[in-house]
């Protein structure tokens, strides 16, 4: 909301080519309690005045010698490119009201003055535009903060994915039907694994055999839906050699509580399970 301080300290200019006219509308806008209050007889300094202030209203006479109340308002809009004009016409010509308003002005009050009904309008479209700076300002705020918030998810991205590579060889998720929906790292490539792009289905090379009853263990913790830390299996490949991975995953559940899959990490520990076997036998 806009307090009425807010709007009493908005900043009004006053554009008459008539002193006497400008004087009343001081006067006027002086007793209601407004405090900034700036005004020219020429309507040629308006551009320049608003540029360097940017009136929260101006009160724009029509008919004026030299540069009219429409050719003022022409210029102004090459500073107010959102398309909004703080002007409030002051005519005496019936058909310049509706005229002025096509043109961009919001609101008009006709000559002679009536006070109570300036002010009211003076009033209300201050209120007006109190707000709708407030709005811009608003959204200009949320847009920095999602700005802020998306380089945010992306660095941590980027640290996660540098993480994975250090502590794994690589990371994977599964969507509910045990398709994988991401891969990050070389273990296709290490298993000769293809990925259809299409389904997320996976078709190994022929030749690699699974220990069958450790697969077995694995997908029975998948389909029980239960997380896995450290699960050591293994395949002999195509040329003989044996090959074991360790991998840990975990399920994934939505706010609803409803399965989406799982995620985990994996790394190829054939070295290391080699190199323990050799000690046991020795």
């Amino acid at each position: 909301m806009i307090s009425e301080q807010e709007i009493l300290n908005a900043s009004i200019l006053i554009v008459d080519d008539q002193p006497s006219n400008v004087h009343l509308l001081e006067e006027m806008l002086s007793d209601a309690g407004y405090a900034c209050i700036a005004s020219t007889n020429d309507p040629y300094a308006v551009y320049a005045l608003h540029q360097k202030n940017r009136y929260e209203l101006i009160l724009l006479d029509m008919q004026m010698p030299g540069m009219d109340g429409f050719q003022v308002m022409e210029s102004l809009k090459q500073i107010e490119t959102d398309g909004y004009l703080p002007v409030l016409v002051i005519t005496a010509q019936p058909g310049h009201k509706l005229r002025a308003l096509a043109a961009g002005a919001k609101d008009f009050v006709s000559k002679p003055f009536d006070l109570v009904e300036i002010q009211t309008r003076i009033h209300n479209m201050l209120e007006v535009r109190l707000l709708y700076k407030k709005l811009g300002n608003y959204n200009k705020m949320l847009e920095q903060e999602v700005q802020e918030r998306t380089a945010e998810l992306h660095a941590s991205e980027a640290r996660f994915r540098r993480l994975t590579e250090l502590c794994s060889d690589w990371y994977w998720e599964q969507d509910k039907n045990g398709h994988f929906t991401m891969i990050y790292g070389p273990v296709l490539e290490m298993l000769g694994i293809r990925v259809n792009d299409t389904l997320g289905k996976t078709t190994e090379d022929q030749g690699a055999c699974w220990n069958e009853a450790e697969r077995e263990l694995l997908e029975a913790n998948l389909a029980a839906r239960r997380p896995f830390l450290d699960f050591v299996y293994s395949r002999t490949k195509a040329d003989g050699a044996r090959q074991y991975l360790m991998v840990s995953g975990e399920p994934m559940f939505d706010l609803s509580g409803r399965f989406t899959g799982y995620r985990g990490i994996g790394k190829d520990v054939t070295e290391s399970m080699c190199a323990n076997k050799e000690l046991s036998a020795d």
